[in-house]
């Protein structure tokens, strides 16, 4: 292998850049030439790529977002958009291809492996944690940590004032941020995709808390799951009481990763560089039990349906 090419697509995760750096520092440790492409997907069918230096590699760890910008570039998906991309390929003279993003970018490592005859191993990458392959992606360690810290301090004004805090968090369709969200700040309900929710028992069971003597009541919602802002006049009807709505939105992707998020992208981003220079691709690699795991490119929707149930059940048991 003489050229290797970084990507990195879909939404933003913290930790990217750590993911970028251990490709790259990788490669480059093999007298490999590494190209990296810019602005994602778009970028790809544009041509926008450059070689990079060691020193492009550098300060980057600890940064949130991706040096190397992500847009997305839905016309992939049809052969007009396919047919801009292989027109660009040949520029770019790739051996592999390591491609950092979520599940859209492995069902596009999918299409540039088998329509183009590029090898490419992808990192997953998403605050969402909705990639089958992997216990955990690289940027949900950081966006969970962001929606914790978010909450504490929502918590702090709602026992002040005795109100009702609906809190909408990230996640797609998927409930894992949530759910991991309301378990670590303990939220009195979560509502997500996965579990089906009554508003009635819902109000009922905050009614019972204030019942009780409970200071204030904490909602943590999934986007995937319902509107904040329906939740919050729903719940001001049935109970007259004060309640206030919070999206906490993009601020969630953004900043510093953590430690862990930057650890287990160095760790995903090396295992990658070093499987696809030494002839294995075609796959994602991920974590399971603590070691690294490969798995298809082609995805299925994430089931996590257990793992949230089995959350749900502890977040009641300890209210």
């Amino acid at each position: 292998m003489k050229r290797l090419g970084i990507l990195t697509g879909g939404g933003d995760a913290a930790g990217m850049n750590a993911a970028v750096r251990a490709v790259a520092r990788t490669a480059m440790n093999h007298d490999i030439e590494v190209i990296g492409i810019n602005r994602g997907w778009l970028g790809l069918s544009q041509g926008d790529f450059s070689v990079m230096a060691r020193r492009d590699t550098g300060g980057i760890l600890h940064k949130g977002g991706t040096v190397l910008r992500t847009f997305r570039y839905p016309e992939f998906e049809y052969e007009d958009g396919q047919r801009a991309v292989a027109e660009q390929l040949p520029k770019m003279n790739l051996d592999g291809l390591i491609i950092i993003g979520g599940d859209g970018s492995c069902r596009g490592g999918t299409v540039l492996q088998e329509k183009f005859g590029i090898p490419v191993v992808c990192v997953p990458a998403t605050i969402d944690n909705d990639i089958p392959g992997t216990e955990i992606s690289i940027g949900f360690d950081t966006a969970l940590n962001i929606a914790v810290d978010a909450v504490d301090k929502i918590r702090d004004t709602a026992s002040s004032h005795g109100r009702i805090f609906v809190i909408e968090v990230m996640g797609r369709r998927c409930g894992l941020l949530a759910a991991h969200t309301a378990l670590a700040c303990g939220a009195e309900e979560m509502i997500v995709p996965e579990i089906e929710w009554d508003l009635n028992q819902i109000c009922t069971r905050i009614k019972s808390g204030y019942d009780r003597g409970k200071e204030h009541s904490i909602i943590v919602v999934a986007e995937g799951a319902a509107k904040a802002s329906d939740i919050e006049s729903e719940i001001r009807n049935k109970l007259n009481r004060g309640v206030r709505m919070v999206v906490l939105g993009h601020v969630q992707r953004g900043g510093e990763p953590t430690a862990y998020d930057r650890n287990l992208a160095t760790k995903l981003g090396t295992a990658a560089a070093e499987m696809i220079i030494g002839g294995e691709h075609g796959f994602m690699v991920g974590i399971q039990a603590n070691e690294f795991h490969k798995s298809s490119l082609m995805k299925n929707e994430s089931a996590v349906r257990s793992e949230v149930l089995a959350i749900d059940k502890l977040l009641y048991e300890l209210i």
